[in-house]
């Protein structure tokens, strides 16, 4: 299977059976992935509330009924108990495990959340001829957590992660304004250059994801990023907060182009 050119459906039937447990990036051209939280149903309107006072990071796609396992639009036949590659499981703020379905974890007062994600956009820097690094040396992308606080929303609270991506200064530009078409993907860059600005000490040594090389005449060019749930997950400390594993994502039905712009 050309996992670029294949359907969403035919890469969850997949994931949910087994056959394929890589990262999502660079899957499925032209279709929008999702970053995954799902949550216990008293802990929804605050992190309802803090997706939306957190739109860079945290750019809210859809949320689920109370017990649902499916999107009406973004995935009708999907399992989101099934369909994401890797599952992180966190209680009190602590990661207790990885899972690769949750099935016997999930429970009908559970609320799903899916945020939008920078593999999305990914395919239209490649069509423009910007590289991504972590496609080419076919791991993860590198995620770092900042020194820049998100909003706060509830028991929610902490600083945001970036995803980060090397490049050119002229192609930095191109993909600022290629990616200001996809704001509800995390839409343009949060910060370009010098990394401590924004509190990472060491680009070799990313929280999630892989390091990339970067070429002389790079720049890191930062994305906000999905996984900020996650990093603010240690300080809410929710007593049940499942996610995806970072660039494990939940590949939807729905094409880029329907994304407004």
């Amino acid at each position: 299977m050309n996992l670029q050119l294949a359907k969403p459906d035919e890469i969850r039937k997949q994931i949910r059976n087994g056959a394929l447990d890589i990262p999502t990036s660079g899957m499925c051209k032209s279709y929008v992935q999702a970053n995954v939280v799902i949550l216990p149903s008293k802990y929804a309107y605050d992190f309802l509330k803090f997706c939306f006072r957190n739109p860079k990071t945290c750019p809210l796609l859809d949320v689920s009924e109370i017990g649902s396992t499916s999107f009406s639009k973004y995935g009708k036949d999907a399992d989101i108990r099934t369909d994401v590659g890797k599952y992180r499981l966190y209680k009190n703020g602590k990661l207790v495990d990885s899972y690769s379905d949750i099935k016997a974890l999930y429970t009908d007062d559970m609320v799903s959340f899916l945020i939008g994600c920078s593999f999305t956009f990914e395919h239209a820097l490649l069509e423009a001829g910007i590289p991504i690094r972590h496609i080419e040396e076919n791991h993860n992308v590198p995620m770092y957590i900042t020194n820049i606080p998100a909003s706060p929303s509830g028991v929610f609270t902490g600083n945001i992660t970036v995803s980060m991506r090397p490049m050119t200064m002229a192609q930095a530009i191109k993909a600022t304004e290629i990616t200001s078409n996809f704001k509800e993907v995390h839409g343009t860059p949060i910060h370009i250059g010098n990394p401590s600005e924004i509190g990472i000490s060491d680009l070799n040594t990313p929280d999630y994801g892989e390091k990339v090389t970067i070429k002389e005449n790079e720049v890191p060019v930062f994305w906000g990023c999905g996984v900020t749930p996650q990093s603010v997950a240690l300080d809410a400390k929710p007593e049940l907060m499942m996610t995806h594993a970072p660039g494990y994502m939940f590949i939807t039905d729905v094409r880029d182009s329907e994304m407004g712009s």
